[in-house]
């Protein structure tokens, strides 16, 4: 029978529920609780009163909606919070990171900072530029590139394709060894070999050392990727009588070709801002030097060390850590960029 002829409403299984705007009143409640209690107890970190107001907003959520729609959908509520305070927790250091990075580092960045180098510049003085860290730290980079990035991908291609038994067992477990190993360990090593050979320092140990922490990224990410490729494609390529070598190099490494090529950008992210190896094996160097065969070479992170070292907190040389600082961002997120391109470029058409 309908509503009308009984006269009673239909029931439902939903009990009451929170309007879709109370996270946002929750959150600005517990900001403005969490500001009262810093002002009152004589805080004046910023952090505090962030971590006070984010234990403020789960409880606060807990409670309301406890009592509004029941214990059960007020658990679901909290971790919906705690996710969101994880978040912000994580994104306002990046935030703050980037701001004081940008806001400090333009004072001197400019076409003539990024042409020139410190030359007879005096640490003390103004002027001067990064032009020969950013020429070091593209050929040592580049270097360390070219030798890691083949040798990192066909020790993927031997542990997915063709790895089986004890030395498949043993290269990931060094590969999972080397992924942790400490930048300085590999500066050492490099180090080890050069004083044996009464070498003096220059460019290309560094890229050695780089290419040592280099490599276990690019064989994870190139594993990966690779296993991300369906068995089906290698077996119809088979079955067609493809020799497997050949299968592997036009429809396996096509395939995953984005990825790989995304794996190998952010592992030069990763190598492109470490200091301790280029501190010990390339020492840096204030002039241009275009050989990375030969004499001491300058990069970004050695010359953004080197300058904050020396200004006391203040002056010239500080503002240029910063600016240098800035550029090593910059550098960063364009590679990231560019591999998110690639990995678009490269992904597999899908035809409709």
């Amino acid at each position: 029978m309908s509503t009308a002829i009984t006269g009673k409403r239909p029931s439902t299984l939903r009990g009451a529920s929170l309007p879709k705007w109370s996270p946002y009143a929750i959150a600005a409640g517990s900001v403005a609780l969490g500001l009262g209690i810093s002002a009152a107890a004589g805080l004046d970190s910023s952090i505090q009163w962030v971590l006070i107001a984010g234990l403020l907003f789960v409880l606060g959520t807990y409670v309301i909606a406890a009592r509004v729609e029941g214990r059960r959908q007020a658990k679901d509520r909290v971790a919906t919070a705690l996710v969101w305070v994880a978040f912000l927790l994580a994104v306002v250091p990046l935030v703050s990171l980037v701001w004081s990075t940008v806001s400090r580092g333009v004072k001197v960045l400019d076409f003539y900072f990024l042409t020139h180098s410190m030359g007879l510049v005096a640490d003390s003085e103004p002027g001067g530029g990064i032009y020969h860290a950013i020429l070091g730290s593209l050929e040592q980079v580049g270097l360390a590139t070219l030798i890691a990035a083949p040798i990192g991908v066909l020790t993927a291609i031997y542990l997915v394709e063709y790895g089986r038994g004890k030395l498949s067992k043993a290269v990931t477990f060094f590969v999972d060894v080397m992924t942790g190993i400490p930048s300085i360990v590999a500066g050492l090593f490099i180090l080890s070999i050069m004083l044996m050979f009464d070498m003096q320092p220059f460019g290309f140990a560094g890229s050695l050392a780089l290419a040592i922490l280099m490599m276990p990224v690019v064989v994870r990410s190139t594993e990966e990727m690779l296993k991300l490729v369906p068995n089906e494609l290698r077996e119809a390529s088979l079955a067609l009588g493809i020799p497997k070598w050949r299968t592997i190099l036009k429809v396996v490494i096509p395939t995953s070709l984005g990825g790989i090529t995304t794996g190998i950008m952010l592992a030069i992210a990763r190598i492109a801002g470490e200091t301790a190896p280029v501190l010990l094996l390339v020492w840096g160097n204030s002039l241009i030097n275009s050989n990375p065969f030969e004499g001491a070479q300058q990069s970004l992170p050695l010359y953004i060390y080197q300058q904050y070292a020396n200004s006391a907190g203040s002056g010239a040389a500080y503002d240029r850590a910063w600016a240098a600082s800035l550029t090593l961002i910059a550098f960063v997120m364009i590679l990231n960029l560019v591999a998110r391109g690639i990995a678009r470029w490269k992904a597999p058409k899908t035809g409709r």
